[in-house]
């Protein structure tokens, strides 16, 4: 289980590589049915100007549309940064059955770290939650991406 975990957020961190060199902020994710992935997803908000364009509510669209169904039961997400409150939302909304992150975000996260999302009573659905799935490759092309931009802040 463990190896199709990394191989899922592999694929995720793929996800990221792309928004990266699109200058967006370099989050990815997919999801997957049946031990098979049926969509992807990256962030897109520069290249939309949509704020709701992160790469878990990129993912769930094109998995909807896919399955002609708003309820990913018997689904997985895999995404390389903890979701925030918006994308936790989603996943909660469309009944995503597990949630796999690699690694945390202490400013934005909804599910570990600013908001425990377990904590939060009256939730409709609860999916299993997992985090630290290539931790160290997820944080590294988020440290790269946000110092890069800190150094083309002081050239200009």
């Amino acid at each position: 289980m463990l190896d199709s975990k990394i191989k899922f957020m592999s694929l995720a961190l793929k996800e990221a590589e792309k928004a990266y060199l699109e200058d967006e902020v370099p989050i990815g994710a997919i999801v997957v049915k049946d031990n098979k992935v049926i969509s992807k997803g990256h962030n897109r908000r520069e290249h939309k100007n949509d704020v709701t364009s992160h790469a878990e509510i990129e993912a769930i669209k094109k998995a909807s549309k896919k399955l002609k169904d708003w309820q990913l039961i018997d689904c997985d997400i895999y995404v390389t940064i903890e979701p925030c409150l918006m994308c936790a939302g989603a996943i909660i909304q469309s009944h995503i059955r597990n949630i796999y992150y690699g690694s945390e975000d202490p400013k934005g996260g909804a599910l570990v770290s600013n908001i425990k999302l377990g904590d939060v009573k009256s939730i409709n659905h609860y999916p299993h939650i997992e985090g630290g799935i290539l931790k160290e490759e997820c944080s590294s092309i988020m440290k790269k991406y946000f110092k890069e931009k800190r150094e083309n802040k002081k050239l200009g």
